[in-house]
């Protein structure tokens, strides 16, 4: 009996073994898989005359473009332009746009980041300090220890010193692979902590834990000044909420120190166009600072900032839209615990939102999370190392 299928391609390691088992030549591999890898990509504020050269060039290489209305008679200014192509007919695209010069150039160079990140990936390792966490083999957990009052879900629990080292422990027993310690609490409506007093909160802890555990610490905080003492006693890893946007200062105290960063979208304004359009350019400028002051891509991973200045709606978006993020070639965190996105639709507390947890960490995995924050780490552990032998190769 023949039996047709649908295929999902969507980088070349996949194009070259689907062509691989089919048992063509090994010579016709690197001809053939370009070939077979569909890419549809979307560039913005493009101006109208130039939309209308892409769109030709595109359609004589065999792929195809959408431009809005306007485009073609330059009556609107500039459009968004979706390409859809193979592999090679944006290999040939980008040859032609160079031949092109001035801000065809700069298309070029665009288009040709993206498609190349879909042969390089990811870097294989995300490197903290002395710690180096092989990226793709495994999902790792990052188990929440907030040291505040007023954090939403266990606000107040952890404040001595040793409940908090003795959470971090069980913690670890339980398959975290990574502790964030967090000094100020950053829920809707939350009110900023001092720096001495952000300080006097996370040291201890983390000067106490990382002589307990033997995994990476991180310290959730946008302040340099909190990071650089935290980086001291013993934390590896700076998860900033603003992705290096905030203090002008943490680039640099990271890079001299080795840290990995956790670099998070975040937003005062919850009106976007395109979520994703606006988060990637976010986290665009967070690498770019973050490179500018000698932080290497190993030691790089982004957050898309799940609850964090956006709507319920945007942050379901946000999580269908995941994969979008593998244009930025970076290992990815998420952080949906126990948040509002789960209990807006479940209709449910805080301290009853472990299934909802479970099904975003599900589906955050199977869009390419790396890193999961949660707060109910055993539970989690199970969740991850489940959703991994059905999603990872």
């Amino acid at each position: 009996m023949i039996n047709a299928r649908i295929i999902k391609i969507d980088n070349m390691h996949v194009s070259k073994e689907e062509i691989r088992k089919i048992g063509v030549d090994a010579a016709a591999i690197p001809w053939l898989s370009p070939k077979a890898l569909f890419i549809a990509m979307k560039i913005e504020n493009v101006g109208s005359c130039m939309a209308n050269i892409l769109k030709q060039e595109m359609l004589a290489k065999g792929g195809d473009v959408a431009v809005s209305r306007g485009t073609l008679n330059c009556s609107v200014e500039s459009t968004d332009v979706l390409l859809m192509g193979t592999y090679s007919q944006y290999c040939k695209l980008i040859y032609k746009l160079d031949i092109h010069g001035g801000g065809f150039k700069e298309i070029a160079v665009e288009i040709k980041r993206v498609i190349e990140g879909l042969e390089t990936g990811k870097p294989e390792y995300f490197e903290c300090g002395k710690h180096k966490l092989p990226i793709g083999e495994k999902t790792y957990v990052m188990g929440i220890l907030n040291v505040t009052p007023d954090s939403f879900s266990d606000g107040g629990k952890f404040l001595k010193l040793d409940s908090a080292v003795k959470r971090a422990i069980d913690m670890v027993e339980n398959g975290a692979d990574i502790i964030d310690v967090g000094g100020e609490s950053t829920r809707p409506g939350y009110e900023s902590v001092d720096i001495l007093e952000e300080i006097n909160r996370v040291v201890p802890v983390i000067e106490k834990i990382t002589k307990e555990i033997n995994v990476p610490v991180s310290v959730d905080t946008s302040k340099a000044l909190v990071a650089e003492k935290a980086i001291m006693a013993g934390a590896s890893i700076v998860n900033d909420v603003w992705g290096l946007q905030k203090d002008d200062n943490m680039a640099e105290v990271i890079s001299k120190a080795g840290a990995g960063v956790v670099m998070m979208h975040n937003s005062y304004k919850k009106e976007y166009a395109d979520i994703m359009g606006d988060i990637i350019r976010f986290l665009r400028r967070s690498i770019e600072i973050g490179e500018k002051a000698g932080i290497r891509r190993e030691s790089m991973c982004i957050d898309p900032g799940i609850g964090f200045g956006k709507t319920l709606e945007h942050n379901l978006e946000t999580m269908r839209r995941l994969k979008e993020l593998n244009s930025l070639n970076l290992s990815v965190l998420i952080g949906t615990s126990r948040k509002s996105l789960i209990g807006n639709i479940l209709e449910l507390p805080v301290n009853e939102r472990l299934e909802g947890t479970a099904a975003t960490i599900t589906l955050g995995i199977a869009n390419g999370a790396d890193i999961v924050r949660v707060h109910d780490v055993k539970e989690m552990v199970r969740v991850a190392r489940m959703t991994d032998a059905m999603v990872r190769v």
